[in-house]
């Protein structure tokens, strides 16, 4: 039964004031708070749905999932609404949430249009930053779309009303899912998947919006009618905020990025593409055109095998075929820097020994073998995690850009029995780009 405006409860002092949405199982309601006199949000399941099969299901959803939002907004968390209390009313769990007082990130750009790409992306990034401490809490917000991004007066942006318990959908035919369908995957409506690729899917879509104006193309329409997405960029967008923006829209789940840390990686600098050529300096005159041509023909297996031709002249290491640490210390900063710009360059800044820098130091920045394990499972080198992961053969590498960021160039750590090679980032190589200041 629904609460009707002005029924006040009697476990806590809420007067309820209007019903803000209903979805799914859970009703959410506006409310005041009587002592204080302040305006609270309160979410409860919808006890008129308690006949159907998944009910039971749901309520225990959202008792678990309501009492881990309590406990992790005990101490203050930036860009997320804070949840206050945590009760039950006549066999109803509640969860209490501030009422944000601002305008919502969908209607800033319905009355200002789109947004510059760094004002979208300094939003995005302060939304992505904190949900990284949610889906390290082990809670996915599940309904991150510009609806719920609240932009408060002189404040940060802040992520408003969490789609708790919403991996479970009645069977009655006229429920409606949690989620906006336009910005929620397809396997989040049809499958109710409930992975941290969810919020990364909706915070890109979100992204998407902010930047074009457009709303997204529905997930379920790209993968089950194979309707097109117009690219981004085709709106002026910039060619990186496109990039982390078709990252994070690949309909297939397990091809995003699989951490909002490495999605934010996307958007954390502007890789931009210099106006002037790249200089082909080498201190041990070493030609670089054909690895030039390579790259600019998009030909990234054949590049990454020249890039090995190349540095093993640069060090004077081409009748051992390897290179051994002191050749790796002492490799010219001139080369280095060199070989960097053009993969850099030329696959837009997906692609690089600086960018596998960046990942590096963001992973210990150590020269150490733990180190170099992250490293490879960050950048798609190796398969699982941990000490159950293993190294990629060569020939199981992603050579198109389709690939995680960073996973090429790696040449350098050819290795492995007979004709079977399996690649190996030496850290050390990574260390040395960080001491040529690249």
């Amino acid at each position: 039964m629904l609460w009707t405006p002005g029924k006040i409860l009697q476990t806590r002092p809420y007067r309820i004031e209007s019903i803000l949405g209903q979805g799914g199982f859970g009703l959410t309601y506006k409310a005041t708070q009587l002592q204080l006199n302040n305006q609270i949000v309160l979410k409860t399941p919808n006890a008129d749905l308690q006949n159907d099969p998944e009910y039971a299901n749901f309520v225990g959803r959202f008792i678990r999932e309501g009492q881990m939002l309590a406990q992790f907004c005990q101490n203050p968390r930036p860009g997320i609404v804070r949840v206050s209390d945590w009760f039950e009313e006549n066999n109803l769990h509640c969860l209490v949430m501030d009422l944000v007082v601002g305008q919502s990130l969908f209607d800033t750009v319905q009355q200002r249009g789109p947004l510059p790409d760094t004002e979208a992306v300094a939003i995005i990034r302060q939304i992505g930053e904190a949900l990284m401490d949610v889906h390290q809490a082990g809670i996915v917000h599940r309904d991150a779309h510009p609806g719920n991004i609240m932009l408060p007066p002189n404040e940060q942006p802040i992520l408003i009303n969490f789609g708790i318990a919403s991996k479970l959908v009645p069977m009655v035919p006229t429920s409606k899912y949690f989620s906006h369908r336009d910005f929620a995957p397809w396997e989040q409506q049809m499958e109710g998947s409930s992975e941290p690729t969810v919020d990364i899917y909706a915070l890109a879509a979100s992204l998407y919006y902010v930047v074009t104006g457009q709303t997204p193309t529905p997930s379920v329409k790209r993968q089950f009618e194979n309707a097109a997405l117009p690219p981004a960029k085709d709106f002026g967008v910039k060619d990186w905020v496109n990039l982390a923006i078709e990252k994070g829209m690949k309909s297939n789940p397990q091809n995003r990025p699989q951490s909002m840390q490495d999605w934010l990686s996307y958007l954390q600098e502007t890789p931009t593409i210099p106006s002037v050529s790249v200089q082909l300096k080498s201190a041990r005159g070493v030609d670089y055109t054909r690895l030039r041509d390579l790259l600019v023909a998009g030909e990234w297996k054949e590049a990454d095998l020249e890039t090995r031709n190349v540095m093993l002249k640069a060090a004077r290491r081409e009748q051992e075929g390897d290179l051994d640490m002191d050749s790796i210390e002492s490799f010219p900063c001139d080369d280095l820097r060199t070989i960097d710009q053009l993969w850099h360059k030329y696959s837009y800044g997906h692609f690089s020994f600086s960018v596998q820098k960046k990942i590096w130091l963001s992973v210990g920045g150590k020269v150490d073998h733990k180190t170099e394990c992250k490293l490879g499972d960050r950048v798609g080198w190796r398969k699982g995690k941990g000490k159950e992961g293993i190294w990629l053969k060569y020939s199981d590498l992603t050579f198109n850009k389709t690939a995680p960021r960073g996973h090429l160039p790696c040449w350098l750590g050819l290795w492995g029995v007979a004709d079977h090679f399996w690649c190996r980032v030496h850290s050390s190589l990574v260390s040395r780009t960080a001491s040529c200041n690249l």
